[in-house]
């Protein structure tokens, strides 16, 4: 195999990874229309299980063997390292989901999951097929594709006033956001530093430039 096949066929695991990814939009989504707690039940029971899975594939060779046969395919080197014994990305989504719904009001939650899951997508994306100029650990193509396309999410998703200033906050985020998914390669999983880095910065912003506005979002039926 050449060095371009090889290279097709990492891209198209990428894409059907990042395809796969896309489907934990349904977390931010669904969690829009149940209360607060509701979703943290939820997350809690599934990042047990997640976690537990991922415990019992490092541990027990059968889990282990049967795991790597069903989902292999989707994993990257690091995740199926039997010396590192690292989390998988589903399960650092499913962690990172829970944290944050604990963390952020559902208004911050929802934005910041929402870019996690697009933006750091189409980042990936993106920046593998027309990466080429080097910006920080990964490459400008890379990083514009996952900023712009956060603030994209950010004029979609729900707001509390719909201000100008909402708006504001939330790019900004998407900046910082695009910055953390750059360099977090190699020392961090982005599942969580992204929505994270996103949920501090507008949760900071919220609080200096609108310290009267109440963050419950007012078309939300919880």
């Amino acid at each position: 195999m050449n060095q371009t096949d090889n290279g097709t066929i990492q891209y198209r695991d990428e894409l059907i990874r990042k395809l796969i990814h896309l489907c934990s939009l349904s977390i931010p989504i669904v969690y829009y229309f149940i209360p607060r707690m509701s979703a943290i039940i939820i997350l809690g029971a599934l990042s047990v299980f997640a976690l537990s899975l991922d415990f019992c594939r490092h541990f027990l060779s059968g889990v282990g063997s049967l795991f790597n046969a069903l989902f292999g395919f989707m994993l990257r080197k690091h995740e199926i390292d039997s010396t590192k014994k690292n989390l998988n990305g589903a399960t650092y989504v499913l962690v990172s989901a829970l944290l944050t719904a604990i963390i952020f009001p559902k208004v911050i939650f929802i934005t910041a999951f929402a870019i996690l899951i697009i933006s750091d997508s189409m980042a990936a994306l993106l920046g593998r097929k027309y990466g080429r100029h080097k910006f920080l650990a990964k490459s400008l193509e890379g990083t514009l594709a996952f900023f712009i396309s956060a603030v994209i999410v950010c004029c979609v998703t729900p707001k509390i006033e719909y201000s100008v200033t909402e708006y504001l906050i939330a790019i900004v985020a998407s900046a910082i956001g695009a910055i953390v998914e750059n360099v977090s390669f190699g020392f961090a999983d982005d599942n969580l530093t992204i929505p994270m880095s996103v949920g501090f910065t507008m949760w900071g912003l919220y609080h200096l430039l609108l310290p009267h506005l109440s963050l419950v979002l007012a078309k939300s039926p919880f």
